[in-house]
């Protein structure tokens, strides 16, 4: 049996894992005794949960607290409270899973949940239902209602408001355990912002590296924020999600430049520690456009990109050696995706530098 306790392990137990614990804690302090500990059963394991506090409200509802186990990742959701109050009901076996403050409301359609819903998933409700209906007493039911104090001011934190998500944030989670951002659990809630554009019938999407690139797009871009997906580090497993849909007719790969270059040398993963090439790219593309060898030692001895911008402005080759790189890009996606691709790199301060590629790209400039 796997115990998961507050600490710093490679690993923790997902926000599902979390209210089924604390659901059935507040079943057992109505029917047994307050527990301090509880054991719940998850798709891939049998795990032991820490109950932070329980309280019986009356002789058929009670609340209890787990306060979710920190883990090495920076996921927002780690050391929040959440709460589950659970009602015996008359309905015989019946277990209902609603939710209250703090627990995000579904509006938009492309999710595993019907909008006006609870964002719930089915995984945790599956669980939290399976868990729940070991302890209800004989020709009982119960209410099941999940609330995170602290959800609502956290949602901004997370990915909620691009999916519709409103008020509070998700209760997630596929296998009970949570695991860090490079897991699979990670890049499967990036992929769910592809899943809601299609669900909304866009077929032209702009791929942002993350939020200076959706900032850049808001301020310079007349698009609805359902069309943009962010695709974090993770560019090749995104680019491989939206071409299996078989229903985009083209991405536009828009945001700052010290992301979007590593495409260019067929590096789909950008995250640092996996691949940092961009001095090296720099320097090669600037030599491709016939820079002296001072420019070159210039441009490779550079820190960062909005460095490398300078020294490309004072030798007006700028737009030269970025058009050529956003070449290089678009021919390498074309080459590997049924998709027709675009390239727009800028500026940290929106500034674009592939001025002839604009006209391409199937949104509208603001004035």
């Amino acid at each position: 049996m796997e115990a998961h306790k507050n600490s710093d392990e490679k690993s923790g137990i997902t926000t599902g894992s979390v209210a089924t614990a604390a659901s059935v804690a507040a079943i057992l302090t109505l029917t047994d005794k307050a527990p301090e500990v509880i054991e719940i059963t998850a798709p891939n394991d049998e795990l032991t949960v820490e109950i932070e506090d329980n309280k019986l409200l009356s002789e058929d509802k009670a609340i209890s607290t787990v306060r979710k186990p920190t883990y090495n990742d920076p996921d927002v959701t780690r050391g929040i409270l959440i709460k589950s109050e659970v009602t015996l009901t008359d309905d015989t076996g019946n277990v209902e899973i609603t939710a209250g403050e703090g627990v995000g409301k579904i509006t938009k359609s492309g999710l595993q949940i019907p909008v006006g819903e609870y964002a719930i998933n089915p995984v945790p409700r599956k669980m939290i239902k399976t868990n729940v209906k070991k302890y209800l007493p004989e020709n009982k039911g119960a209410i099941v209602k999940i609330i995170i104090p602290e959800g609502k001011e956290i949602a901004p934190k997370t990915m909620n408001s691009r999916l519709g998500i409103i008020d509070g944030i998700s209760i997630l989670g596929t296998t009970g355990i949570a695991r860090p951002m490079s897991s699979k659990a990670y890049t499967d809630s990036l992929k769910i912002q592809i899943d809601v554009a299609i669900a909304n019938k866009y077929e032209d999407l702009l791929f942002v590296p993350g939020n200076i690139g959706t900032r850049i797009a808001n301020e310079r871009l007349v698009i609805d924020d359902d069309a943009i997906i962010e695709m974090s580090n993770f560019v090749g497993y995104m680019l491989d999600e939206a071409d299996k849909t078989g229903k985009i007719k083209s991405i536009t790969l828009f945001g700052h430049a010290g992301k979007l270059i590593k495409i260019a040398a067929g590096i789909f993963n950008t995250k640092q520690s996996v691949a940092d090439a961009r001095r090296e790219i720099m320097t090669a593309y600037t030599a491709l456009i016939g820079a002296d060898k001072k420019t070159l030692q210039a441009v490779y001895d550079c820190i960062t990109t909005e460095d490398v911008i300078k020294i490309l402005d004072k030798k007006g080759i700028t737009t030269e050696v970025f058009e050529l790189i956003a070449d290089k890009i678009i021919e390498l996606c074309n080459s590997k995706y049924n998709i027709e691709f675009h390239a727009i790199i800028a500026k940290m301060d929106g500034t674009i530098l592939t001025p002839s590629k604009m006209k391409d790209i199937p949104f509208e400039w603001k004035n």
